[in-house]
C-alpha cells in the first residue's frame, strides 16, 4: 500500500478509490469515509416546506414565499456538500501523488433501484472535486474501468462472484484474504491504476 512508483506524471504514494452506499468512499489504504447522506440532515423541514408549497394557490405571492424557502434549503444543502467535498478531497490529495478512481457509468446508476442514494451521495459531483482539487496541488488523477471491481479479489485477482448489499466483507476462498468490501474494491481499483501507467502491485501489497 504505501510503495513509491514513478511514471510519466504518475508519481508519489498511489492510492485507489472505491465509492458506494454504505460507506461513502474507501481507500486501498484501509480508511473508511460515512456517506453524509445530504439529503436527510434536514428531512422534516424540506417535507414541510414542499408541503406548505402545494398548499398555496398557483401564482400566489405566499406561494412563491413558500418555494424561495424550498430554494434556499437546497441551496444550503448544496453548499454543505460542496464544502465537505472539497474538504475531504484535500485530505485524500495530502495522502497521496496519484489518485485512481472508478469510471462510473452515472446515469446507468441513477436509473437502477439504487439510483436515489446514488444522486444523494453525489459521486459525479465528488469526483469532478476530487479532480479539480488533483489538478490544483499536483496531484496525478485517472479513472480506470469499474467493472468487476467488487468481484475480483485484490490478493490473488481471483474473481468471487457478485456479493449482496448486506455482505460487508470480502472473503476470498482462494487465497483466505478477508478485508472490507469497499476496502477490497478499492484496493482493485489501485492493481488497475497500476496497470494503466505500466505497473503491477508491489510485494508489499500481497495479503
Amino acid at each position: 500500500m504505501g510503495c513509491q512508483y514513478t511514471a510519466g506524471n504518475a508519481h508519489g504514494s498511489f492510492l485507489g478509490i472505491d465509492v458506494g452506499i454504505i460507506h461513502f468512499l474507501a481507500t486501498s489504504s484501509g480508511k473508511t469515509y460515512p456517506n453524509p447522506r445530504f439529503f436527510k440532515t434536514l428531512p422534516r423541514q424540506l417535507r414541510l416546506l414542499q408541503k406548505r408549497v402545494s398548499r398555496k394557490v398557483k401564482g400566489s405571492a405566499n406561494r412563491k414565499k413558500a418555494q424561495n424557502k424550498v430554494s434556499r434549503l437546497h441551496e444550503k444543502i448544496a453548499n454543505i456538500r460542496k464544502d465537505c467535498y472539497w474538504k475531504l478531497a484535500h485530505e485524500l490529495c495530502d495522502t497521496a501523488g496519484t489518485i485512481f478512481v472508478e469510471k462510473l457509468n452515472l446515469i446507468g446508476l441513477a436509473r437502477g433501484i439504487l439510483g436515489k442514494h446514488c444522486l444523494d451521495a453525489g459521486w459525479g459531483q465528488f469526483f469532478q472535486i476530487l479532480e479539480q482539487c488533483c489538478f490544483k496541488r499536483g496531484i496525478f488523477f485517472l479513472k480506470v474501468d469499474a467493472r468487476k471491481t467488487s468481484q475480483i479479489c485484490p490478493n490473488c485477482l481471483t474473481e468471487t462472484g457478485k456479493k449482496e448489499l448486506s455482505e460487508r466483507v470480502h472473503s476470498c476462498e482462494h487465497c483466505g484474504y478477508q478485508t472490507d468490501r469497499d476496502v477490497a474494491a478499492a484496493q482493485f481499483v489501485l492493481i488497475r491504476g497500476l496497470a494503466a501507467v505500466g505497473h503491477t502491485a508491489c510485494d508489499a501489497f500481497r495479503g
